[in-house]
């Protein structure tokens, strides 16, 4: 039997890098999946007529960092897929720069993208995994939330609140048997980090123990062992897939 078999997985940021990852890894392991996108229409029709056949999956253009939309996005899932058993707070961006010159926009913007959207979304799952007394909400966090780095304040600054919401919901929520844990990625090569030249890839990938960037996969089979029952009796934790970088 499959990991996630017969679990309804709500992902958002399903269209690209971690996001698409996380989707390909649970509708192998059986999930039906709802995802997300912000803008690509067609990167998020061509993942699902790509597994359309393998397993139930529907595509919903939504922002996450708009609390409205987030309750509007779990009604119409609940709708169509009649329970949501998993969620993923995956949805975040960057905007990279020293404090010196960093805008109070580019502040507010990391915070409402990358700390609110978890809020709204969880908020909205909460009242049927309550009601279903079982749940698991999985956020993304980063090593950056854990460390810190350079030019990445407001990243570091949503990325540690992401971690401080999990630990707390942890506590709220596990006497009606929802757990809800972070994951913190380090390096992961995708098309954000194809990017970067390759003396700043290279420069990254020696000061990884295991000497190599992450893929996608590497994260979406963390996600599928905290969303599944192998995870039952782990909640309020936050699980570093970095190669090493942070230990």
């Amino acid at each position: 039997m499959k990991l996630l078999e017969g679990k309804v997985a709500l992902i958002t940021g399903g269209t690209r890098g971690i996001g698409k990852g996380i989707v390909e890894m649970f509708v192998s392991q059986g999930a039906e999946v709802a995802f997300t996108y912000a803008g690509s229409k067609e990167k998020a029709q061509s993942l699902v007529a790509e597994f359309q056949d393998a397993s139930k999956i529907k595509a919903y253009q939504s922002d996450a960092s708009d609390f409205q939309a987030a309750q509007d996005l779990v009604d119409q899932v609940l709708s169509d897929f009649g329970k949501i058993d998993i969620l993923i707070n995956n949805a975040g961006i960057t905007k990279d720069n020293l404090m010196l010159r960093m805008s109070k926009e580019d502040w507010d913007q990391i915070i409402k993208v990358n700390l609110d959207s978890v809020f709204n979304l969880s908020k909205a799952v909460i009242k049927p995994m309550m009601k279903a007394r079982a749940g698991s909400i999985i956020n993304m966090t980063s090593v950056v939330g854990i460390k810190g780095n350079a030019g990445q304040a407001n990243y570091a600054a949503s990325k540690a609140g992401v971690i401080g919401f999990t630990k707390s919901l942890a506590l709220e929520l596990g006497s009606r048997n929802i757990r809800c844990n972070a994951i913190a990625p380090g390096f992961i090569e995708t098309e954000m980090t194809a990017a970067l030249d390759e003396k700043t890839v290279e420069g990254w990938r020696d000061a990884i123990p295991l000497k190599r960037g992450g893929q996608p996969s590497d994260v979406a089979n963390a996600c599928v062992f905290l969303a599944s029952d192998m995870a039952s009796y782990i909640t309020g934790q936050v699980l570093s897939v970095d190669g090493g970088m942070h230990t």
